[in-house]
Formats: C-alpha cells, sequence, structure tokens
C-alpha cells in the first residue's frame, strides 16, 4: 500500500533526497519549495508522475492550507523547511529574527491547522518535525536558528501529548551535520550588519563557511532513517540522527543535570512556609 507524504522544505540537502527515495519506493509526495524548478532538477531521472511540486510561502496560511487541500488524504506530514544562521545574538535584525521564526515556528504551525483536522477525523497520521541537535543544545553564533528549533522543540512536545489520543504519532528528528548544502551561502543567513566585539563568532562562521564535504551525517541514511521512523511505528518523540548529534544529547543531559542539582539548595528555599 502506497502512503502519501506532504513535506516543506524539499528543493536541497535532506527534503531533496528524502522525496527522492519515497517516489523510488512507490509513494505519493506533495512536495513544497520556494523553486520547485530546482526540485525537479535535482531529482534528475526519478519517475516523478507521483509527486506534487507545489511553490508555498509557508508564512502564508492562505497558501499553506490550499497545499494541504490539494495533497487529499495524507498519512505523514514531514515539517522540514529551514535554514542556517551565524550571528551574535546583538547582531540580529528584528526582520531576520521574524522570517527565521515565519518559517521555523509560524510556518510549521500553518501547516499543523491545515493538516490536523482531516488526521482527527480519521484517527491517523504521523507528523515528523525534523529539529536538529540545536533545539537540544546551543552554541555561539547560532542563537537565533537554536531559539526557533527551541520553540518548534516545546510546540512539538505539546501536541504529541494533545493528539495521542486520536492515533497521531509525533516525532521529533533531530540531526547532527549533514553533508547538505545547509553551511553554502544559499541556506546560511549572515546578520546584515556585524559588531567588532564578537570576532570568535566571525571565526566561527568561517569554520563553518568551509565545512561542507566534512560532515559526519549522510542525507541518504537520514531520509532512509525518517522513512523507518514512519513505517515502524514505535519511535521515540526525540530521534537523533548521527552519532555527533548522539554525543551532543549525551553531554547537554549531564550538563543540564550538573546544572539542576547546582540549583537544588536554593531552589527548594522558595516554596510557600
Amino acid at each position: 500500500m502506497t502512503t502519501t507524504w506532504f513535506i516543506t522544505g524539499t528543493s536541497r540537502g535532506l527534503g531533496l533526497e528524502l522525496v527522492r527515495q519515497l517516489l523510488e519506493r512507490g509513494d505519493t509526495v506533495t512536495a513544497t519549495t520556494r523553486s520547485p524548478e530546482r526540485l525537479l532538477t535535482g531529482l534528475g531521472d526519478t519517475d516523478t508522475s507521483r509527486l506534487q511540486a507545489l511553490a508555498v510561502d509557508l508564512a502564508d496560511e492562505g497558501q499553506v492550507k490550499r497545499a494541504v487541500e490539494a495533497a487529499g488524504d495524507l498519512d505523514v506530514v514531514v515539517n522540514n523547511a529551514g535554514y542556517g544562521f551565524l550571528a551574535a545574538v546583538e547582531e540580529v535584525s528584528d526582520a531576520e529574527a521574524r522570517q527565521m521564526f515565519d518559517v521555523q515556528v509560524f510556518g510549521v504551525w500553518n501547516v499543523l491547522r491545515a493538516a490536523l483536522p482531516s488526521f482527527r477525523a480519521r484517527r491517523t497520521g504521523h507528523i515528523v518535525h525534523v529539529s536538529s541537535i540545536l533545539g537540544l543544545t546551543a552554541f555561539p553564533g547560532w542563537g537565533l536558528y537554536c531559539a526557533g528549533k527551541y520553540a518548534l522543540e516545546g510546540l512539538t512536545e505539546s501536541l504529541a501529548a494533545e493528539v495521542a489520543d486520536f492515533g497521531i504519532r509525533v516525532t521529533l528528528v533531530e540531526p547532527g551535520y549533514m553533508r547538505t548544502d545547509f553551511l553554502r551561502t544559499q541556506s546560511l543567513g549572515l546578520p546584515g550588519s556585524t559588531v567588532d566585539a564578537y570576532p570568535a563568532v566571525r571565526d566561527m562562521t568561517a569554520a563553518h563557511l568551509a565545512m561542507p564535504g566534512t560532515q559526519l551525517g549522510d542525507p541518504a541514511k537520514a531520509a532512509a532513517a525518517i522513512i523507518t521512523v514512519t513505517d515502524g511505528g514505535k519511535a521515540p518523540l526525540h530521534q537523533l540522527l548521527g552519532s555527533d548529534s548522539y554525543g551532543l544529547a549525551q553531554a547537554r543531559i549531564a550538563a543540564l543535570t550538573d546544572d539542576v542539582e547546582a540549583g537544588r539548595a536554593l531552589a527548594v528555599t522558595t516554596d510557600v512556609g
């Protein structure tokens, strides 16, 4: 039996590879992207007879609703659209912050509002949110990106609890670094102006721009892992991808535990008498 998918952010990287593998196994895919032409070019000789490629502004609720309606009865929704942004917190403009949240948070919310009524009525469905290890931990220079992914994580954990009784499964996928275009200039946002006080962020930016081709993660294997998650039905809420992601998550858990215990003595003094 074929599965019907709705996937955002599909013209490059993980999204493109996921669409390719799904079409190759005979599934039906509605793929949103800023550039359907780039998506089709990227798919090469892949049979696209089961593909509906749509140009959709995820921040436009009407466009999103029409795209979801055009997809028909869905089995899986993958909110994958996103991009990186490297800047000190002080350097991020209001417009840059709002644009990031339009894609990583409000765009996701638009998709959810459009897809959930049908999922609830049919008491089935799987929602996959592609987050990042930077939704669980944070690095200097990644404040805006982390803010969007942390918001996505909180939204998704609440969602999972709300829809479980409807038979709807929810998964957060948290990759580490993958060999995609994510760290190239077409996918990595940089601040419109910088502050001289943050040379370490400039060094980090240069190091990341030089990283493509050396990342540990394989996007083809990551796409296959997402398919495994949806096929198996027993994935944890948080599905890490990559040994780097796993290691950073373990370090974050240890650091958070230490921090919580360090504050325990003061914490318990604030209870009512």
